[in-house]
């Protein structure tokens, strides 16, 4: 492998060390010893390679094609989870590779699909590291966002920088302030949980959770957590924060002239989480309690998707389709991305107009932006759409094959391909993945990768191998 692929897997297997020794200093100090030599097998294996493919790595400076980082991102989905794993197969349990695999592919990926059927009789060291493991998967997600800059659209980038292409130079920075940013949300979030009076422990994972949009809890279930509606709605206001992007706060301080630019899809995303605040109290408000039912709107914009268990089954469809869309860019959460369903949509209309009205002129572009929309922008973003319908339909079929009933596999295949964990509001709280087969626990690893992948890097990997030109 060349010295980009070495250096970044090098970095990821560090911090995966440190994470590990954190449950071993968090295991002696809680004289929590069930499960505490996998840790250190995990601790010594991650540094291992950490020094490995720093040490072996080569001397060839040549400029990396967007192939060879696509390509890296996709080999750390599928590598960086099997040290993951080796605390869940080590471990009393006595689970097997395939669902100790899962269980580490569903962190990573900020899923939070679970093979253990009771999160209660499981030691609280092995929590933590489910929770730690989406926290990492989180930060790998951003950072190969910006791996990928070169890829997205030239509106996304000017929410981010001037910068119209990322140097070495300017990768690293960009890639140290995510880490920064990261860290100090995490420990905000962790603070703030302490305030409102979350037990330490709860408040810990639950950080971990909230930051990376992922979905595993540390209790069978919400409420026996959050028991106060000050809790539940301090909680939704949280989640919120994998919603927007994770430069909001950054930008809002330290932008001396705050261009609309940098702030462009956040204030479009503001304006559609307060329509749907707004259709969800006066609409769907139906049994007057607004804070749980808040709670499910910012669990489902941010692709978290825990809930309390008293959600109205009614409302499933709606909060799929929420799911769907998804949330900022630069944000942990998934989906097809608000701003590119909002640009699709009133291109689509302009379009229709402008053939039912050829007299009049319709203007393409955003409105807290300077920036028309470009056809090859537009154009990517029907391609996003159709590779996410084509993706649903194997998905769905591969489940149904797999003895699955219908509208199960269909809303599993939409909560795997946006890393959403199944609850109550989707109506498949108690669905049981241990005793899946071990061929469709595969097919869910694989889409849930595919979900964490900007769809749109399919099509250049296929590219690259199914045309010459």
């Amino acid at each position: 492998m060349n010295k980009f692929k070495l250096i970044y897997l090098s970095v990821f297997f560090g911090i995966i060390a440190i994470l590990s020794f954190f449950n071993i200093v968090y295991s002696y100090y809680l004289n929590l010893y069930l499960n505490l030599n996998t840790y250190i097998y995990t601790f010594l294996i991650s540094i291992i390679l950490t020094i490995v493919f720093y040490l072996f790595k080569t001397n060839d400076e040549k400029k990396i094609t967007i192939y060879e980082k696509i390509l890296t991102i996709l080999l750390g989905y599928f590598l960086l989870p099997i040290i993951i794993a080796i605390p869940f197969y080590f471990s009393i349990y006595n689970l097997t590779f395939v669902n100790s695999y899962f269980e580490s592919i569903s962190g990573f990926t900020s899923t939070g699909f679970t093979i253990f059927n009771n999160i209660n009789h499981i030691d609280q060291s092995l929590i933590l590291w489910r929770s730690a493991s989406q926290w990492v998967g989180g930060l790998y997600f951003l950072f190969s966002i910006i791996l990928l800059i070169d890829i997205f659209d030239h509106s996304f980038k000017k929410s981010l920088t001037n910068f119209i292409s990322f140097n070495k130079s300017e990768t690293l920075k960009q890639s140290f302030k995510i880490f920064l940013l990261y860290s100090i949300i995490t420990l905000g979030i962790f603070i703030i949980l302490n305030i409102f009076e979350i037990r330490m422990f709860n408040s810990l994972n639950l950080a971990m959770t909230v930051i990376s949009s992922g979905g595993f809890l540390p209790s069978n279930n919400l409420s026996s957590i959050l028991i106060n509606n000050s809790q539940i709605i301090i909680i939704s206001l949280l989640m919120l924060l994998s919603f927007f992007s994770i430069f909001l706060i950054y930008n809002l301080i330290f932008t001396k002239n705050h261009n609309l630019n940098f702030f462009n899809e956040d204030i479009h995303l503001l304006f559609y989480f307060l329509t749907l605040l707004i259709v969800f109290f006066t609409f769907l408000n139906f049994d007057n309690n607004f804070s749980e039912l808040f709670l499910s709107l910012t669990s489902s914009v941010s692709n978290i998707g825990f809930s309390l268990d008293n959600n109205s089954p009614n409302l499933s469809f709606i909060f799929l389709i929420i799911v769907m869309i998804g949330g900022s860019f630069f944000s942990t959460s998934s989906g097809i991305r608000f701003l590119k369903v909002y640009s699709l949509f009133k291109y689509s209309i302009n379009e229709i107009l402008s053939y039912s009205r050829p007299k009049n002129i319709y203007i393409n572009k955003h409105l807290f932006s300077k920036e028309f929309f470009k056809t090859d922008e537009i154009y990517k973003y029907f391609l996003t759409v159709i590779i996410f319908i084509i993706s649903v339909l194997i998905l769905t079929f591969l489940l149904t094959l797999s003895g699955i009933e219908f509208e199960k596999s269909f809303k599993l295949s939409i909560l795997t391909l946006m890393n959403t964990v199944n609850s109550s509001m989707y109506g498949i709280i108690d669905f049981n993945f241990h005793d899946l087969h071990f061929f469709t626990k595969y097919y869910l690893i694989f889409f849930m990768i595919i979900g964490r992948l900007e769809l749109l890097t399919l099509l250049i990997i296929c590219k690259k191998f199914l045309f010459k030109n």
